[in-house]
């Protein structure tokens, strides 16, 4: 190990199999606390490889619990984090617009680590009990339209390295991974990055798996659509720059999409966007999202008209109706 640390220090770059076997090494407990730390650490002070992307989250899926939803044509719409913006969860409402617009959607997320309030940790505060059970989450995604995958009961082995991501509580390899190692393998994939780079390494390695896919960055650093300023989107068929006009939206500033506390206030903001109470600004960045995400699945239909269908989700009171069909289980 110390000769590797030694050489990835040097600008060594690994190969699928090499990177998916170091993943392995580091969930098995076979690299101790301290070069765990440094890998990691080198992993964030240098450019990852669409080989090391690929072979890490292949790692990640060799080792995670097995679910089989592969009876509906699921949806999971799912950012890196890692932005440092302070947003409320704009990903977890777009999910459940797009479950009140009729798409069945399978969110996968966790705690937060580098962020202030993961997608598990409102879910939790809204009153959502998390389940490993297939059965279960079969019947929730029949009924909501939506089932939720809690990260840690389906990577059991990420706890290994819980406690040194904790301790280090900065971004890490693991924010680039977490949308790419949905246990169900989702037929569509809407993922946000944080910078250019990953939206490049992203576009490579979904386009690689054979998944439809859209991806994500705000030039000024979002990992989704803020509404701020210019986005570039790429997905299956090619890539462009979105603004707020195209969306026939009114551009957004940074201050109006931020909060300052943890889960009790994002929770409050989903609910007031659910329930039609949200701010314009609130409503406009999710219903831009959720839009997008229906675009980068079937470009046929203007952006425009798929805000419409995401405004309709929300004023129906269709996208509220399958968040309490998720808390109720």
């Amino acid at each position: 190990m110390k000769e590797l640390l030694e050489d990835l220090l040097a600008g060594k770059r690994l190969s699928v199999e090499e990177s998916r076997h170091l993943m392995h090494q580091l969930l098995h407990e076979s690299v101790g606390d301290s070069q765990a730390a440094a890998l990691l650490t080198v992993f964030r002070m240098r450019r990852l490889a669409v080989e090391e992307l690929e072979g890490f989250s292949l790692a990640l899926l060799d080792l995670s619990i097995k679910v089989d939803l592969s009876a509906f044509e699921l949806i999971d719409v799912c950012g890196t984090g890692g932005d440092n913006k302070g947003t409320f969860n704009i990903s977890t409402i777009v999910s459940f617009v797009l479950a009140g617009a009729g798409y069945k959607v399978a969110k996968h997320g966790n705690y937060a680590v580098s962020s202030s309030c993961g997608s598990s940790n409102v879910l939790e505060q809204l009153g959502v009990t998390f389940s490993g059970d297939q059965d279960a989450l079969r019947r929730t995604l029949e009924r909501a339209g939506i089932c939720f995958l809690h990260a840690p009961l389906f990577h059991p082995a990420l706890k290994r390295l819980a406690s040194v991501r904790r301790e280090l509580g900065i971004r890490t390899v693991f924010n680039a991974l977490g949308p790419l190692v949905n246990p169900v393998r989702p037929a569509f994939q809407m993922n946000g990055v944080y910078d250019l780079e990953l939206l490049r390494l992203y576009s490579y390695a979904l386009a690689r798996r054979g998944t439809q896919f859209g991806v994500v960055h705000a030039f000024d650093g979002y990992d989704e659509i803020s509404l701020t300023g210019a986005a570039r989107v790429v997905w299956n068929e090619g890539s462009r720059e979105v603004y707020a006009r195209d969306f026939g939206l009114e551009q957004t500033t940074a201050t109006e999409l931020t909060i300052e506390g943890g889960a009790q206030e994002s929770a409050s903001v989903v609910l007031a966007v659910l329930e039609g109470r949200g701010t314009k600004a609130q409503e406009g960045v999710v219903v831009a999202n959720a839009a997008l995400s229906m675009w980068c699945r079937n470009s046929n239909t203007s952006l425009p008209d798929y805000v419409q269908q995401a405004q309709e989700s929300i004023r129906s009171g269709a996208a509220l109706r399958a968040l309490e069909l998720t808390i109720q289980g």
